[in-house]
């Protein structure tokens, strides 16, 4: 059996510094994304780790795409009636992660949750392929089902049902928004010394502060 306390690495592709950073968490974000993105070996880069704690105080995690950002945060679609949407619905606040190892850098993002606008929601879904615009429809997404065939018979019915014509996103599916309160960036560095540069927001302003690694 492999030994996960045996595995090392030395991280040693870049360096963060406070001369460098750019004022605003989004700009540099933007680049760490696009370079990322670049990289030939890179898979399910806006892939990211949402994190949310239902009414009862229980955290959960789970993976979702990142598939809109700006100045405003981070954008991410799914069913309302999901788990993760019923957390938010109890309570709108979230942290999510970025992992890009490649390039030995983490991005880790924190703040309230809203859902984007419908109009939002309508021009993302109109661009999703066909069969994933049925799967929305199809799937009660976090429900218990008895078996794959049930799925199965739900996708030929809501196929059915829009042949022919375009498919509108279901009024219980929508993207949400983690307005960011907190952005951190860390690139990996020699000897565990790592870089941990964060954006904390302190009414209109963005503070850049070091942590420790």
């Amino acid at each position: 059996m492999t030994d996960p306390a045996s595995m090392r690495r030395v991280y040693q592709r870049g360096t963060l510094t406070e001369s460098t950073a750019p004022e605003h968490w989004f700009t540099l974000f933007a680049e760490w994304f696009a370079a990322a993105a670049a990289e030939l070996i890179a898979v399910e880069v806006n892939a990211m780790q949402v994190a949310t704690v239902d009414a009862a105080g229980h955290p959960a995690v789970r993976t979702v795409l990142l598939k809109a950002f700006d100045e405003r945060g981070i954008v991410f679609y799914t069913n309302y009636s999901s788990a993760k949407g019923r957390d938010l619905e109890a309570r709108p606040y979230a942290a999510a992660v970025l992992a890009w190892l490649a390039q030995e850098r983490q991005v880790r993002i924190s703040g309230p949750v809203s859902r984007v606008t419908r109009a939002e929601t309508e021009a993302y879904f109109a661009g999703r392929p066909r069969g994933s615009q049925l799967g929305a429809w199809a799937s009660g997404q976090s429900a218990l089902v008895p078996s794959r065939a049930v799925l199965d018979e739900a996708e030929r019915e809501v196929t059915e049902r829009f042949a022919g014509r375009d498919i509108p996103p279901p009024p219980h599916w929508g993207g949400y928004r983690i307005a960011p309160e907190a952005v951190e960036f860390w690139q990996g560095r020699p000897d565990r010394l790592h870089d941990r540069l964060r954006y904390r927001r302190e009414g209109e302003r963005w503070l850049l502060e070091r942590l420790a690694p």
